[in-house]
């Protein structure tokens, strides 16, 4: 009797213990347990801890609560200025309720995936390529705001949308290269001619300043040499004013007025000049040792006077 009462402990120990085993559930800090008793939900979801159901009857399914990493396949399309783009970016999401993420879609992340992929794919069509570029932060938000609407009904929240890369087609990042290198070239060229305006007008200010006093123009030659004998070299090069260069001009275009004023004046006096009657005739022209025929005749000569 004892024996058999023994045995009847011990296999109801036994027992116990199995189904302790069956039934105990240990819950993460970081997760949910969602229990389906007979196939319909059990409220409340239980929280992290030990916890206890009912073997064959109840089937508890844990929920990751924390924030997952998606990276999202490139997604190929074409800007709302025809430019072929590759773009790929990351969505970090997690679960807000681990019912809705059991009970309202089949595989939450699978679902958020392709919800990722079309939404980029539009956000490719509607944007252009300065925009993928440049204005990534609006993109993003936009993003998130597409993708959030639909995703708060499965118990999931988007919690950021950062578009990772976008690759562009060959020839594009040359048109991109020279568009660049021309701006910059313009940029430099107009900085430089901004430069050029400012040293003219400092050496204007420069200019007037020295015309009031001649010796700073010498001063400032001196310098120059001296500047220029500093770097020991065997050439010295002095610079030569400008203004005795003018000077020098001036007073050559006057001297040659002057000349050619007395000259015109000769000549004016000369014209004047009454030509005496007793005068000799010019001398005959001679042309190839010859007396040339414009010499008067013998007998077109006065005849000469008589001597008394």
């Amino acid at each position: 009797m004892v024996g058999e009462l023994v045995a009847a402990g011990v296999a109801l120990a036994s027992a116990g213990t199995v189904y302790l085993m069956a039934a105990a559930r240990v819950v993460k800090q970081y997760e949910r347990g969602v229990v389906l008793r007979l196939g319909r939900l059990t409220s409340p979801v239980r929280s992290p801890g030990f916890t206890m159901i009912i073997p064959a009857v109840d089937r508890m399914r844990k929920v990751n609560m924390q924030i997952v990493t998606m990276p999202v396949p490139a997604q190929e399309g074409i800007t709302r200025d025809n430019v072929t783009v590759r773009v790929d970016a990351v969505v970090y999401f997690k679960v807000v309720d681990a019912a809705d993420a059991v009970i309202r879609v089949e595989d939450y992340r699978f679902a958020v995936s392709q919800m990722a992929q079309t939404s980029l794919r539009s956000i490719i069509g509607k944007s252009e390529l300065d925009d993928l570029l440049s204005n990534r932060e609006k993109l993003n938000q936009g993003l998130e705001l597409m993708m959030d609407s639909p995703a708060i009904g499965w118990g999931v929240s988007v919690d950021r949308v950062e578009i990772k890369d976008v690759s562009l087609p060959e020839t594009m990042k040359r048109s991109m290269a020279r568009q660049a290198e021309a701006t910059r070239d313009r940029r430099a060229r107009v900085i430089n001619a901004d430069a050029e305006l400012q040293a003219s007008r400092k050496l204007a200010e420069a200019a007037a300043a020295m015309s009031d006093q001649p010796a700073a123009l010498q001063l400032r030659l001196l310098q120059t040499v001296v500047a220029v004998a500093a770097e020991k070299n065997s050439t010295l090069v002095l610079p030569f004013p400008v203004e005795l260069l003018r000077f020098l001009e001036r007073s050559g275009l006057q001297a040659q007025a002057q000349t050619e004023q007395a000259e015109a004046e000769t000549e004016r006096v000369r014209a004047q000049r009454p030509v005496p009657r007793d005068a000799a005739p010019p001398p005959a022209p001679v042309e190839n040792g010859q007396v040339s025929d414009a010499l008067p005749a013998l007998e077109d000569l006065p005849e000469a006077e008589k001597l008394t």
